[in-house]
């Protein structure tokens, strides 16, 4: 059983450096960055074509110092990006897909314990409408920054896939997703569906 694991986190890991070659992915985390025991940082750590989003103020819950900071990151390529967000970084990936000096085009979204946009004031800044991309919310029955019926709401509003994780608090290396293998289960899935790779198991 643990080989066919292994095989399979093989074949993942195979097809995500395969999407990598035709997108950009893009780590975006919330306030206070990613620890070095979160899933972003273990993901990074796993795989070297990610980016990963970099400022200056993560203390600081600016909606438009993320957007404005993934605007420079990506300037200049033509390549599309997969934002997979968590938390705050997730509601700056969506709010990403409205801003109109954005050059690099979008292939999908992975967003990760989306936190309620009206917690920070800034449902003016998040899209209310379908997205028109490929995108999966990934949410928890017990998140304490948002609950699971308004990540149901925002997933149905933004067309979103809905991933039910069950009681997984916020999704973090605090509630112990530290190597997080389904994720990128879920990424392959999405890039898949956004025609990066030829297939997702």
């Amino acid at each position: 059983m643990l080989a066919e694991v292994d095989e399979t986190d093989r074949q993942i890991d195979a097809a995500l450096a395969d999407a990598a070659t035709r997108a950009t992915l893009v780590l975006v985390p919330g306030l206070n960055d990613s620890g070095p025991e979160h899933w972003q940082s273990h993901w990074q750590r796993r795989h070297d074509f990610w980016l990963r989003l970099n400022h200056s103020r993560w203390d600081t819950p600016d909606i438009g110092r993320w957007t404005s900071a993934l605007r420079r990151q990506l300037a200049g390529t033509s390549r599309p990006a997969i934002l997979v967000g968590h938390s705050f970084g997730a509601l700056a990936s969506v709010a990403f897909t409205l801003d109109p000096c954005r050059e690099a085009p979008l292939a999908g979204l992975m967003l990760v314990a989306p936190a309620e946009p009206a917690r920070f004031e800034v449902e003016d800044e998040v899209p209310a409408e379908p997205l028109g991309l490929p995108t999966v919310v990934v949410a928890s029955r017990n998140d304490p920054v948002m609950t699971f019926p308004r990540a149901r709401h925002w997933a149905a509003t933004w067309g979103a896939e809905l991933v039910d994780l069950g009681e997984a608090g916020h999704i973090n290396a605090e509630a112990g997703f530290g190597r997080w293998a389904y994720g990128l289960a879920v990424l392959n899935r999405l890039a898949a569906r956004a025609g990066l790779i030829s297939s997702a198991d």
